[in-house]
């Protein structure tokens, strides 16, 4: 990630992320207390179990397509005077559901705004 802002020039605006594969997803979460990335892993594991999906007859990973679909592929953050405009608590997630794979690809697209454009808002 800090190597796609630092290849640019853009100072502000939006990054996206976005996981290809249909069995990953990216999250943004808390990451001070491990203990709520656990939380919802179990989550996950409770709502989604492994096993009794239609497609487990084809690969038996019907829950991970299922958990990437609930947790969605991708994420997007504001980009604040060139550093992402994530909370003290807040941290990026890739969310691997079918794996380890050896492999696996995260575009990051920046989008900037106007130089002439200086406003920018908390909602």
């Amino acid at each position: 990630m800090n190597r796609c802002l630092h290849e640019t020039n853009i100072r502000n605006g939006i990054v996206t992320l976005y996981a290809q594969g249909a069995t990953a997803a990216i999250m943004i979460q808390e990451n001070w207390d491990e203990s709520v990335q656990t939380d919802v892993v179990h989550l996950l594991q409770k709502l989604i179990p492994k096993g009794v999906w239609l497609h487990d007859q084809q690969d038996g990973n019907g829950d991970s397509h299922l958990k990437a679909g609930l947790v969605g592929p991708s994420e997007t953050i504001p980009l604040i005077d060139g550093k992402l405009g994530l909370s003290r608590w807040q941290n990026i997630f890739f969310c691997e559901f079918d794996g380890p794979r050896a492999t696996r690809s995260i575009v990051c697209t920046i989008i900037g705004d106007a130089p002439s454009d200086k406003s920018s808002a908390n909602l």
